[in-house]
């Protein structure tokens, strides 16, 4: 999955690089994060590929903001990447390379504890999102069947998301689960 890609996707109405970053951190986090300091680069290249245009315009807080424009090639780019296929097999998860390498540091009530706040920041996570999906539902004000074009691939986007976290906490329950009976059979029980 490319950045570039997706930026050109939030681009379908004009935006700064800051309503970029909000759109990500309240649409899209279920699959792609991304930070200013990575928008902003990728905002310059695109602009320098002629797949983005910009103008200043004034804010309501502090200096003007440059806002950005996708091109007719940015669109095709973009629609060049939509039907392409499917990008499997990409996904990027920095807690699991994190577990990947914890023996390094020799104490599995270490691995247990960072198991337990990724399923804790997992929970809370998927808790975000079915109020999402509830807000969607109830501003909709009908079955996600009826939903508008847009509305429908944000929706079905969203519930990939809610599986995709349910799946992790899951796994983090088995994790946990796996750590508890090993530390039961080397330490008499002890497990906290």
């Amino acid at each position: 999955m490319s950045l570039e890609h997706i930026v050109l996707g939030c681009l379908e109405t004009p935006a700064s690089g800051y309503d970029i970053k909000t759109y990500f951190d309240r649409q899209i986090r279920q699959f792609w994060s991304a930070e200013l300091s990575q928008i902003y680069p990728t905002l310059k290249r695109l602009e320098g590929r002629g797949w983005l245009t910009s103008r200043r315009e004034p804010s309501t807080k502090g200096p003007p903001r440059k806002v950005y424009t996708r091109t007719p090639a940015g669109r095709e780019a973009l629609i060049e990447w939509l039907t392409g296929g499917p990008q499997v097999g990409s996904e990027r998860f920095s807690y699991l390379a994190q577990v990947f390498f914890m023996d390094q540091v020799g104490d599995l009530q270490a691995t247990r504890r960072f198991i337990v706040d990724v399923r804790g920041r997992m929970v809370a996570w998927r808790a975000a999102l079915a109020q999402v999906e509830r807000d969607e539902r109830d501003h909709a004000g009908k079955p996600p069947e009826q939903f508008s074009p847009n509305g429908l691939h944000r929706f079905i986007s969203l519930r990939m998301g809610i599986h995709s976290i349910g799946a992790k906490v899951a796994w983090c329950d088995e994790t946990l689960a796996l750590l508890d009976t090993r530390f039961a059979a080397t330490t008499g029980g002890e497990t906290r």
